[in-house]
């Protein structure tokens, strides 16, 4: 894929979602990277379901820390992996209380210091939260980077660093968020509406599917 049909492609993409943002929902770095942690294989709205209440009782890390596992677990039972995720979540408020003055640090290498942070939440906080131009590659970015041609790669970093190389400066902020929407309502994963795709023209995909345009009355 050369570099005009990339520009156009987030081009379309940034008109298409104005506000790209995450859909997890927080009102401090600490409490999205709370949200982050617990999302890991669990949908954001059933994160957010769990969140709202969480976040009304505990929304610091010595008031989550203050809970306990079993207080913490007793808020997100209904998200996948909640007792792991418990586990985590504590161990990384101990330390944000303990080593970063219970703020959320803003390097790559402290954050995947923190329990339950990985590559992946390191990027989302970077980028979301301190504006770093980043890029976090989950199913939907891997899926969309590898169906489009935007990005290919065998695994999560090669998909990553594609990105990293070609996707244009002016779109590198906001880019996560375009193509993790895009993914999550149009090019989905079972079956992606090509029919409602702003970019399908472009898009390399060698299965996409264009519904054919009903013909009018009297029309051949």
């Amino acid at each position: 894929m050369n570099a005009e049909k990339r520009a156009e492609i987030f081009k379309r993409l940034s008109a298409a979602i104005p506000q790209p943002a995450t859909e997890l929902e927080h009102n401090s770095t600490f409490e999205l990277l709370i949200a982050v942690i617990l999302s890991a294989q669990a949908t954001d709205k059933g994160v957010n379901i769990a969140t709202r209440k969480l976040f009304k009782i505990a929304n610091t890390p010595q008031a989550i820390f203050n809970l306990g596992v079993e207080g913490l677990e007793s808020y997100i039972r209904t998200i996948g992996l909640y007792h792991a995720k418990a586990k985590n979540v504590i161990a990384c408020c101990t330390l944000l209380v303990q080593k970063h003055n219970s703020q959320v640090p803003n390097t790559r290498a402290a954050l995947e210091a923190l329990p339950g942070v990985g590559r992946k939440t390191a990027n989302v906080i970077l980028n979301t939260a301190f504006g770093e131009p980043t890029i976090a590659v989950d199913t939907h970015l891997f899926r969309l980077g590898n169906r489009t041609k935007l990005a290919t790669g065998k695994n999560v970093l090669q998909v990553e660093q594609k990105y990293l190389k070609t996707i244009p400066k002016e779109f590198m902020h906001d880019a996560h968020h375009l193509l993790i929407l895009h993914g999550r309502y149009t090019c989905t994963a079972r079956a992606p509406k090509c029919g409602e795709c702003c970019i399908v023209d472009l898009c390399e995909y060698a299965h996409k599917v264009i519904p054919k345009p009903h013909l009018m009355a009297g029309e051949i």
